[in-house]
């Protein structure tokens, strides 16, 4: 392999490397009580899943009609009321097991750009991984966010062409790596053509991760040399 061509590591981040629910669903309530003037009764499942889907499916399951302008007034408003909750996301939020030393680690490696592929909004995500100092290591232009209404899958895409534009090399499919904890990221890479490690600190176990597909399982982020060295032998290059 061309030592030109540049790794892309991509993490998720709820549940993969922070655990925010309760700030989250906190201001997913206000945000809907602003938009519907009704109470949030059922937030739809969030675990892979981009905020258009979570957000188009908790109005359906709370009897809600969309139009043209919900979505767009749905994600202001939450981007609006987390902003608020800034303060929260330190003092109720974490950083899971071995989150900061695997980007530190990951960071250490050769040619590597390291972003998010996450389904939240761009600011909310910034704020969760800046509030929880996660945030040293990680390029946010080159991101890919639930504010984009794309599928995930899509998202990795227009990852690898904000960071090839960016840094001016190729960032290609063989090169480019998914960190992420639920089935839906493992189909997305797929569909992208990417590498997946799927760590099971969120909903699913490591059983459902590896029949969906995952190229490596892991328990959790703790095991910084294992994830490095298997970012290593994914991307073609050996651990050093």
């Amino acid at each position: 392999m061309s030592m030109t061509q540049h790794r892309l590591i991509l993490w998720n981040i709820d549940h993969t490397l922070v655990d925010v629910a309760k700030v989250t669903r906190e201001a997913y309530a206000e945000a809907f009580q602003r938009v519907t003037g009704r109470p949030l009764v059922r937030l739809a499942p969030t675990a892979g899943r981009t905020e258009s889907e979570i957000i188009f499916e908790t109005l359906a399951f709370n009897g809600v009609p969309a139009t043209d302008d919900t979505l767009p007034e749905f994600i202001d408003a939450l981007a609006q009321t987390f902003a608020a909750r800034r303060r929260l996301v330190r003092e109720q939020g974490r950083a899971l097991p071995g989150a900061k030393e695997a980007l530190d680690a990951v960071a250490r490696l050769p040619e590597a750009v390291q972003s998010v592929l996450t389904g939240a909004i761009q600011p909310n995500a910034i704020i969760k991984l800046t509030e929880l100092g996660l945030d040293e290591h990680l390029d946010f232009e080159v991101g890919g966010y639930g504010s984009e209404i794309y599928p995930k899958g899509a998202l990795v895409e227009l990852a690898r062409t904000r960071a090839t534009r960016k840094y001016g090399v190729p960032f290609g499919e063989s090169t480019t790596v998914i960190i992420a904890d639920s089935p839906l990221d493992v189909r997305a890479a797929h569909i992208a053509r990417a590498t997946i490690i799927g760590v099971a600190t969120g909903a699913a176990t490591e059983a459902e991760l590896r029949s969906s597909g995952a190229d490596v399982v892991m328990p959790t982020l703790a095991e910084t040399t294992t994830l490095v060295r298997a970012i290593e032998h994914l991307t073609g290059r050996n651990a050093s």
